[in-house]
């Protein structure tokens, strides 16, 4: 996930050739029924987590049975689904820095989660916690960490260079674990910003709590509140912000 790269580095009037880790991004095409469905550009690992959460939270699947076969081979997986007719869309690359042009946001579509799951603001605090101690985030600097929570602590915490890209990996390492997860009981937390792209993959998921050390924006918020999310933000120090269905964040 890590490669080493020279570069000169500058820190005032000195000057160095230094040994830099860089964080890896490789492209994946996606075929489904051999039909060509996205091309994702991803840290090179896990890659058959992310082809069974990405289908998943595109809603290509809505359960891994679904899925008749995946084969990965170099940058290309191609998997044989039930129902390929969801999957004839047009699609777009999906780059690293923003996952959001590969969904198509129909409105009349938006799931309606049913979940009564409520968490302290404690626990918001400790999930970004647990998933900032990214070695790889501390060696690079380029990498997301997305981790998916129960009451009872992390299910999982998993890194890549797009935010969207460690939500999918996430959801296809549950689905893929053997286990029946219940979801409408899981949270999220992520490094990086909530956007449209962030909220839409956990309403489809049925993922009613999303927690961030970063921003959120207005089109996030609005498919939240249509859905069902709760989205905290801003989760540093004793801080926080809570910008829909506040009935979900327990105050300590």
């Amino acid at each position: 996930m890590i490669s080493q790269f020279k570069c000169l580095r500058l820190d005032g009037l000195s000057a160095e050739e230094w040994l830099c880790p860089v964080a890896e991004e490789a492209p994946l095409s996606i075929f489904i029924n051999g039909r060509h469905f996205a091309t994702a550009m991803t840290s090179p690992q896990l890659r058959k987590e992310f082809v069974v959460g990405h289908l998943y939270s595109e809603r290509i699947i809505s359960r891994l049975e679904e899925i008749e076969s995946i084969q990965i081979e170099g940058n290309s997986a191609r998997a044989i689904v039930s129902h390929p007719m969801r999957a004839i869309v047009p699609r777009r690359p999906i780059v690293s820095g923003c996952g959001g042009i590969a969904s198509f946001l129909d409105e009349s579509r938006l799931p309606v989660i049913s979940s009564e799951l409520t968490i302290g603001g404690r626990q918001a605090k400790e999930a970004m916690e647990a998933i900032s101690l990214s070695q790889t985030h501390i060696s690079t600097g380029g990498v997301h960490s997305v981790g998916l929570f129960a009451e009872e602590g992390p299910l999982c915490i998993i890194e890549d260079i797009g935010r969207h890209n460690a939500l999918d990996k996430s959801l296809g390492s549950l689905l893929l674990s053997g286990r029946d997860y219940d979801f409408s009981r899981i949270y999220a937390a992520c490094t990086g910003r909530v956007s449209s792209d962030m909220a839409l993959k956990c309403a489809v998921a049925g993922i009613s709590i999303i927690v961030s050390r970063g921003a959120t924006t207005s089109l996030a918020i609005s498919i939240a509140e249509r859905t069902g999310i709760c989205i905290i933000g801003f989760v540093r120090g004793k801080r926080l912000s809570v910008y829909s269905h506040r009935e979900r964040l327990k105050i300590d």
